[in-house]
């Protein structure tokens, strides 16, 4: 039977962080027609256990194994009927009338297909959180950053940020989407496992003319790094491999010659600080995460030449990198997009 909204979990041994947030979830969404649904990715954990028990309610759809962020989601998606997703992470407090806004704007834009919340930190509430802070963006090399987040500089929420503009991508933390739309583009892609897919979703449906939104309105607290802390290996592999493949797959043939030769430097130079630093393992990781790129360009190629795709207003023109180290512009509020 479908449903309205569906707010969709996907979780993987997050027991604590359900047995913490879960509870506030079914007491702060209260619109009608709305179900809460999870996801399990494999756990070995007690969560189903635990939900069962003490949220009998609660949709359940039960994985044999880790899929990662892209297939499980992809996978349990496809059995959950509904009109609009609410991608939700397991780390994550939301707080109280935080559907209304972002689904009435959906129901009333026809030509919007995600929005993304305000997404502030647990431990500093007053601070914005790094995955997504008030909207995404990327500059023309693909590094991304939000207002209220430049690299690893996180800004104190004042209001500052307190409109509801078109944004470049939505946090995969906490995303609400029309469930035709993110059907119809194929969801997630599978190749990514996990980091970067959400931008490289919210990428294919700009090129099909449809706007990514943000609202103030709503308003959540994330933990971030629940589930692969930042001090990772395999997340800096991800982070880079997919940040190629999500240039690979939506840039025009002739931009992506010219960004790719620009990405060999500042990714060597990365590599090279990494090993200054000792961190070797890292380095190894950005080697990698470039040998797997080049052992999976080709499946995109279809894509890649298929027409001449316009570059969406909302990315930076130049670098982020530049003008956080070079120019000192540690605040969304100093960058000129266009």
């Amino acid at each position: 039977m479908l449903t309205k909204i569906a707010i969709v979990i996907l979780n993987w041994n997050g027991e604590s962080f359900l047995k913490k947030y879960l509870p506030t979830l079914y007491q702060n969404s209260d619109l009608p027609d709305t179900k809460i649904w999870v996801i399990d990715n494999g756990s070995t954990d007690g969560s189903i256990s635990w939900i069962e028990k003490e949220f009998p309610q609660t949709g359940l759809i039960k994985l044999d194994k880790n899929y990662g962020f892209t297939g499980g989601y992809n996978l349990g998606l496809k059995k959950i009927a509904a009109q609009y997703y609410v991608l939700l992470n397991s780390d994550v407090e939301v707080t109280q009338n935080w559907l209304k806004a972002p689904i009435s704007i959906l129901e009333n834009n026809a030509d919007i297909a995600v929005v993304a919340p305000k997404i502030l930190s647990v431990a500093k509430p007053k601070m914005f959180e790094y995955a997504g802070a008030a909207g995404g963006f990327i500059d023309y090399l693909g590094f991304p950053f939000c207002r209220g987040r430049i690299l690893t500089t996180l800004e104190e929420d004042n209001n500052q940020y307190d409109s509801s503009i078109p944004i470049f991508w939505a946090s995969g933390a906490c995303m609400f989407i029309k469930s035709r739309l993110f059907h119809d583009v194929g969801g997630f892609d599978d190749n990514f496992f996990a980091h970067m897919e959400e931008i490289d979703l919210c990428w294919r449906l700009k090129n099909l003319g449809y706007k990514i939104y943000f609202t103030p309105e709503s308003v959540v607290y994330h933990v971030g790094g629940g589930t692969l802390p930042n001090e990772n290996p395999l997340k800096i592999y991800l982070n880079y491999r997919n940040n190629l493949l999500l240039l690979y797959k939506n840039l025009p043939r002739k931009k992506w010659i010219k960004i790719f030769l620009i990405r060999i430097f500042y990714d060597s130079g990365a590599c090279g600080i990494f090993i200054l630093q000792r961190k070797f393992n890292f380095a190894k990781s950005v080697i990698k995460a470039y040998r797997d790129f080049f052992r999976m360009r080709n499946q995109y190629n279809s894509l890649l030449w298929r027409k001449n795709i316009s570059l969406p207003k909302e990315i930076l023109r130049n670098s982020i990198v530049f003008q956080y180290f070079i120019f000192g512009k540690r605040r969304f509020s100093e960058l000129r997009l266009k």
